[in-house]
């Protein structure tokens, strides 16, 4: 499959050239991590946090035991290694040591059930999984049958009585292994890494990427948005299972040699403002549901922000009372920008000095962006079409999926990504909804996310979600789903309010016909709005 891979990725590309970017043929992405020893880093802060500090000598080091424990177990080059794992340092060890021993790690959502952990491990292969011991339960009759999973690593606590394949504590197995470890001969376009898709439109997707993939988004991203130096922290609330969250507290950081804030468990308001005051990070990654908890959440104003220079937010549409409560509260203006895990990282983004409120931003240096209308055509400034990308970190294909490849992966190396959007004359792109989102009510055609940025700007609005829905006679209607600053106490009155308010801002016919109030949105493990949890409502 490596050598596949390799014939479908071009060595250069436009982007490629745009940003200056290039590595050897043979190149292996642990050189992201090791690249620190060759600068003379080894003795700084590469990680911090409630989980341990180490250095870059140690991280490295505790690298080498792990790849070379994991050769021990007689893993050969491009076998699977599934890691299920908080954010401790025991993450960016056990991912880089496999990496550079020349393994393939996935990283798997740590919300994920037994069913379909499953799936994960028969797909993909998997021989070997490391989780933390608190997630070791989950590795149960039922996930491991009819996989090849043989042996489960556990990391910070013991084994426990649950795990189906053999099992043992990673602590006192990896000291007899030297923490020294060359790297594997990889070519620059062999598998590295895998992350998942959700799922929610369907089967989840072994999404592939390569050795180059985290250098590129490097240079394309973060040194030009970011600009970290080694005097830089980092602290990303969202996870490193998460693309948006592997960027912000592994890639970037190490490219830079920087340190990485890593919080596990739980984000909750008070412990990442106890976080920020006690290691004094200076970027800060959040979402749009993110910013909109901490804002309101009690010891919002006591936390001192002072060491951030910099806020950033992804995945979903910033509304402007949140980009105004973050800036009320701590100074910063929210850096808004769009990536995907197809691409691995952020190719729209706003910059600081240039932005626009509500706009997933401009294109990022090293990557190509079109709007195309359904034919596949160009269309204009100001005229709405879907978005493609292209980029030297674009995912070459869905393990085992070549239907799904095929509709996403086009042609010349674009990726369709199915969102609908309109780009302004300076540049900015602006988040329309989805390609296939758009449904006729009373006779005329509405996309749901209009009308859920309207209500978001509602100054007695929370959060909200707003989404199709069929009525029994199968006619199409708009549903909101609303949390509010405070209960209403008379939810047909706030109703009224609220669906006079869309009335007043976008054309009658687009408020929304039933309005739903609740205390708190559902949230998938990214922290983004769980939308399949709505629609069952």
């Amino acid at each position: 499959m490596s050598s596949e891979i390799r014939d479908q990725v071009p060595a250069d590309s436009p982007g490629a050239r745009e940003i200056g970017f290039a590595v050897l043929e043979i190149y292996n992405a642990s050189r992201v991590l090791f690249d620190n020893l060759a600068k003379g880093r080894g003795d700084n802060r590469a990680l911090m946090g409630p989980a341990g500090t180490r250095t870059y000598a140690e991280l490295c080091g505790e690298a080498c035991r792990w790849g070379n424990g994991l050769a021990s177990l007689g893993l050969e080059r491009g076998d699977r290694v599934l890691l299920f794992l908080d954010d401790t340092p025991a993450y960016p060890a056990a991912f880089f040591g496999a990496v550079r021993a020349g393994f393939v790690p996935l990283l798997i959502n740590t919300l994920t059930p037994p069913d379909l952990l499953q799936f994960y491990l028969a797909d993909s292969g998997a021989t070997v999984a490391v989780a933390d011991a608190e997630f070791a339960a989950r590795f149960n009759a039922e996930a491991c049958k009819d996989t090849k999973l043989h042996t489960l690593i556990v990391v910070n606590g013991a084994v426990g009585e649950h795990a189906a394949p053999a099992a043992f504590a990673a602590a006192g197995w990896l000291a007899q292994f030297p923490p020294e470890l060359a790297e594997a001969p990889t070519h620059r376009n062999e598998m590295a890494f895998w992350m998942y898709s959700s799922g929610s439109t369907g089967r989840p997707k072994g999404i592939v990427h390569l050795q180059h993939d985290m250098a590129y988004t490097d240079a394309a991203f973060a040194r030009n948005v970011l600009k970290l130096t080694p005097d830089d922290i980092c602290f990303s609330v969202p996870k490193i299972f998460f693309a948006y969250g592997f960027g912000n507290s592994v890639t970037f950081p190490f490219s830079a040699g920087a340190a990485t804030l890593l919080l596990p468990g739980q984000p909750k308001p008070a412990s990442i403002f106890a976080a920020i005051e006690q290691y004094k990070p200076t970027v800060f990654f959040g979402l749009p549901t993110l910013y909109t908890s901490l804002t309101k959440a009690e010891g919002a104003d006591k936390t001192n922000f002072s060491s951030l220079r910099m806020a950033l937010s992804a995945a979903e549409v910033l509304s402007a009372e949140v980009f105004n409560g973050w800036k009320t509260l701590t100074g910063l203006e929210i850096v808004e920008g769009l990536g995907s895990t197809e691409v691995l990282h952020i190719y729209l983004s706003n910059r600081e000095g240039q932005k626009k409120l509500g706009a997933a931003g401009l294109r990022v240096p090293g990557y190509e962006i079109a709007l195309r209308d359904k034919d596949g055509n160009e269309v204009g400034d100001n005229e709405d079409g879907i978005l493609w990308v292209r980029g030297d970190s674009n995912t070459p294909l869905y393990w085992n999926r070549p239907d799904k490849s095929a509709e996403t992966i086009r042609e010349g190396g674009w990726i369709y990504t199915g969102d609908r959007f309109v780009r302004d004359a300076d540049g900015f792109h602006f988040f329309r909804g989805r390609a296939d989102d758009l449904i006729k009510i009373s006779g005329q055609w509405v996309y749901p996310l209009e009308v859920e940025l309207c209500l978001a700007d509602h100054p007695d609005i929370r959060e909200c979600a707003v989404f199709a829905a069929e009525l029994p006679d199968r006619r199409m209607t708009l549903k909101a789903v609303v949390v509010m600053n405070r209960r209403a106490n008379d939810p047909s009155e706030a109703t009224r309010r609220l669906q006079d308010y869309v009335k007043g801002k976008l054309l009658p016919y687009k408020y929304p016909r039933e309005v739903i109030f609740i205390d708190e949105l559902p949230k998938t493990g990214t922290g983004k709005i769980d939308r399949q949890a709505l629609l069952r409502m």
